[in-house]
């Protein structure tokens, strides 16, 4: 008898073990969930950011910094659910995110024209507007997959987002153009600009009315006819240099072997 209750308690001290050490392997999962979604939604709250703060360099409508506002108000939301001690600090920055929110829906809707948008003349600011505006449409795109942008201004917003793409690479391949015609690389000057007039081209078959891809074509044939007569004037020079290497190699002494 006694053999009998020491089996069975035994047996019950076995399934409070395995029982706890389950509870415990769920409370270790949930904390391991928990800290991911954060990490996640983190994630989220930064690269947003980082793109709102870079707006500045390009023309930017309120209707894409509403949606860029937005996700960071829903990721904040998700972030307080997974934050802990932290959520207080979440929850401040979602209140001044939904002030900013409000203000901007009250407000009237606005679209700077990108016709006068220039591209930066440092090379680090052109390759951190070329990053911004990849991250940008891909955060639209996500949004507009989620229902959480309108179709109309999905559309709008991508079609200024590629606009200005377009307008950064081909003033991007004209100045390196220049920069390479300067320099007397008149093969690489001639291969970028005929590229450029190439991609235009094909824009222009699209948007005929679009008076940045006219003004843009005119002046890449303009620089494809400076670059044409500039490496026609230095062949005669690089000719005549040649013809006096075999006049020399002519009349040099002859070797006795």
């Amino acid at each position: 008898m006694i053999f009998t209750l020491v089996l069975i308690l035994i047996g019950a001290l076995l399934l409070l073990v395995i029982g706890i050490n389950v509870i415990q392997q769920q409370k270790e999962r949930a904390e391991a969930e928990r800290r991911t979604e954060l990490a996640r939604q983190r994630a989220i709250i930064d690269e947003t950011e980082e793109v709102l703060s870079h707006t500045g360099m390009f023309p930017c409508s309120s209707q894409i910094v509403l949606v860029l506002y937005k996700r960071v108000q829903d990721a904040l939301a998700l972030a307080v659910q997974n934050a802990a001690s932290q959520a207080g600090d979440y929850q401040r920055r979602g209140v001044d995110i939904k002030t900013q929110i409000d203000t901007l829906q009250s407000s009237p809707k606005t679209s700077p024209a990108i016709e006068g948008f220039r591209l930066p003349d440092n090379d680090k600011q052109i390759l951190t507007l070329v990053q911004v505006l990849k991250k940008l449409k891909a955060i639209l795109r996500a949004e507009h997959n989620k229902g959480k942008v309108e179709p109309a201004v999905f559309s709008e917003e991508e079609g200024r987002i590629d606009s200005l793409q377009l307008r950064i690479n081909v003033d991007s391949m004209l100045s390196r153009s220049r920069a390479a015609c300067f320099m007397k690389q008149y093969g690489s000057a001639k291969q970028m600009v005929t590229k450029a007039l190439s991609t235009l081209h094909a824009i222009k078959a699209q948007t005929p009315n679009d008076p940045f891809i006219a003004r843009k074509v005119d002046e890449a044939k303009a620089m494809l006819d400076e670059i044409m007569g500039a490496q026609k004037e230095a062949s005669p020079v690089i000719k005549q240099e040649k013809d006096e290497e075999d006049i020399d190699v002519l009349f040099q002494p002859k070797k006795k072997w």
